[in-house]
């Protein structure tokens, strides 16, 4: 793996030099884009809306539209706005984990210690396990600045981006008819549920489509068709809503048994 980011972590007086690494990968295939009569690559280039003319990486900047007009930005105006967040990690409070929604959740990433700061990091990262706290802090990465939370995960110190409050939409936009269900179906609900219930396991569940979509693409290689599957939709028989609580439990013991 390759670091994408150096510094440190910001722990009170503490300095604790480290490296960010990428904590996942995508699991999709690398499909290319081509031209349906010839199956040629697309290419995108970056073109001046003006001339029409292709424009090269290092003439591009970036700017913001103020009054019809843009103000243009370099690294260093970048810089100006946060210079003290812009190798550090710095965390300013500890926090339960559990009063975090995972609606505030975004990008996760591992934090490897520089040789310097082995013992400092094994410290933070035990401290965390024996208080059962998270780190809340914020840096910059590529140029912007990120809430983050930081955690033990196994032997390692994992940083999870957060989204900020105001960008999560209120739930007061999404139109909701309350309707209240009967006791008994509630009870049945929860025993449903008291059915459904597993210890979390993560490895049970596999990326079907790509397994799938490589398995067609092979056959296609190799003149073969594959059929498409059929959708197999499952009618309950009755519109009754604890008859059809009664049918699922029903539906959960035999695979059970």
């Amino acid at each position: 793996m390759r670091a994408i980011w150096t510094g440190a972590i910001g722990f009170g007086l503490v300095n604790i030099p480290v490296k960010l690494f990428s904590a996942t990968q995508g699991s999709e295939l690398d499909l290319d884009m081509l031209d349906n009569k010839d199956h040629a690559n697309i290419q995108f280039k970056r073109v001046n809306s003006r001339t029409g003319k292709e424009v090269a990486w290092q003439n591009i900047v970036r700017g913001f539209k103020i009054n019809n007009r843009y103000v243009v930005l370099t690294e260093e105006d970048f810089e100006k706005a946060s210079p003290e967040k812009t190798q550090m990690i710095e965390i300013a409070e500890f926090v339960n984990e559990q009063e975090v929604d995972s609606i505030y959740y975004e990008t996760p990433y591992y934090l490897q210690p520089e040789k310097s700061g082995t013992k400092a990091y094994s410290l933070l990262r035990d401290a965390l396990k024996k208080t059962g706290k998270a780190g809340l802090g914020s840096f910059v990465l590529r140029n912007r600045e990120s809430l983050v939370i930081i955690k033990p995960v196994n032997n390692v110190l994992l940083l999870n981006k957060i989204r900020f409050a105001e960008e999560i939409r209120d739930t007061g936009e999404i139109r909701i008819v309350t309707e209240k269900a009967k006791p008994g179906e509630m009870q049945m609900a929860v025993k449903l549920i008291g059915h459904l219930t597993h210890k979390f396991d993560i490895h049970r569940y596999k990326d079907t489509y790509s397994a799938k979509l490589m398995k067609l693409i092979k056959a296609k290689a190799k003149g073969k068709e594959m059929t498409r599957p059929t959708l197999h939709i499952v009618h309950s028989r009755t519109r009754d809503l604890m008859a059809q609580l009664k049918a699922s439990i029903g539906s959960t013991k035999r695979k059970v048994s």
